[in-house]
């Protein structure tokens, strides 16, 4: 099978693919909270770090070994590699995943979830349009036309109208302006994680093999982090008994594996899109149904959401024909 065909036999309908994206930021949403919660508790955001992982990648290793298809789909790995059909440092996109949540444990209990999310949303945004534009995911470069620029940056705007009210409870600017520069940097490195391992799905024929290395590469790294913070610092508190505190790596499962399947359809930018309307969303529904101390529920939380909702379906909408005809022409070529 061809690249080309390939690709093709790996997209998903627009119409079952966006919601799949909303869906994983949901969980994405759903597992900010739990790692913080975590890391607060354990006093430890390292180690609430590589408890989230280790338990994603003993859960994703039995998904991926057990069934048969798992098994082929393992098995073409190392000729996916001995043929070259991507860079090898593209089995590295899991280094991305482990610092988001790392970022989670570590700076969630400090900024809050507002200024977490505004933080990773506003770097996702800018670099899914690098990444799309570069041609790093498997659908292949898009080029930058205005609605999808436009589209970016209403998604960061409506982000931190949606957190606003929020805003107040951060304290002091200083306390928490410079911890947002792990979240920055974490989102930013999201768009290049989708469209790695959207790659290597392409190549595998399914998505449990990205994901399964994703989480080796992140657990080892985690590990080593943690083992150089324990030696310094000392280690952390006693594990609560609680089950929901485990929950951080299912929910990693399930975002890691959905943005592997759905990159090929969507592009790099518009999963991210997907994926921050799902994460206001399920923040949204986090402080309504399962309320923390300074959770708030006001106008500019449902409108910017709404207009997140909104930003992402003007994605998908073609560039006007009378604009610019020569972005037009190039995005032709790209099938957009």
């Amino acid at each position: 099978m061809t690249r080309v065909q390939s690709r093709q036999a790996s997209r998903i309908p627009l119409p079952l693919s966006l919601p799949l994206a909303v869906v994983a930021g949901l969980a994405m949403s759903a597992q900010g909270r739990v790692n913080g919660a975590l890391g607060a508790r354990l006093g430890d955001g390292l180690a609430a770090a590589v408890i989230s992982f280790g338990i994603g990648l003993v859960l994703m290793a039995a998904l991926t070994v057990l069934p048969p298809a798992g098994r082929r789909a393992l098995k073409r790995v190392r000729p996916a590699l001995r043929e070259r059909k991507f860079p090898l440092w593209y089995l590295l996109a899991g280094a991305s995943g482990a610092f988001l949540v790392m970022s989670q444990g570590v700076t969630v209990a400090v900024t809050g979830i507002a200024l977490f999310t505004v933080a990773v949303v506003s770097g996702q945004s800018v670099s899914g349009l690098l990444v799309d534009r570069i041609g790093l995911g498997p659908g292949g470069r898009r080029y930058l036309t205005g609605l999808r620029i436009l589209s970016a940056l209403l998604t960061v705007a409506a982000v931190v109208w949606a957190v606003s009210p929020k805003f107040s409870t951060g304290g002091p600017t200083a306390a928490w302006l410079l911890p947002l520069a792990l979240p920055l940097l974490a989102g930013f490195l999201q768009s290049f994680q989708q469209a790695l391992n959207g790659t290597q799905t392409m190549h595998y024929g399914s998505p449990a093999p990205a994901t399964l290395i994703n989480f080796i590469v992140g657990f080892l790294l985690l590990c080593l982090a943690w083992l150089v913070k324990l030696a310094v610092a000392g280690g952390a508190e006693p594990l609560p008994a609680q089950w929901w505190y485990y929950l951080g790596g299912p929910l990693g499962c399930f975002f890691i594996l959905v943005g592997a399947v759905v990159v090929a359809s969507l592009g790099v930018l518009l999963t991210g899109l997907g994926m921050i309307a799902g994460q206001l969303l399920g923040a949204l529904l986090l402080d309504a149904f399962f309320p923390v101390p300074g959770s708030v529920i006001a106008t500019a939380t449902v409108l910017g959401t709404l207009l997140a909702l909104a930003a992402m379906v003007l994605a998908t909408l073609p560039w006007p024909r009378a604009a610019f005809p020569a972005a037009l022409r190039r995005g032709r070529r790209t099938g957009r």
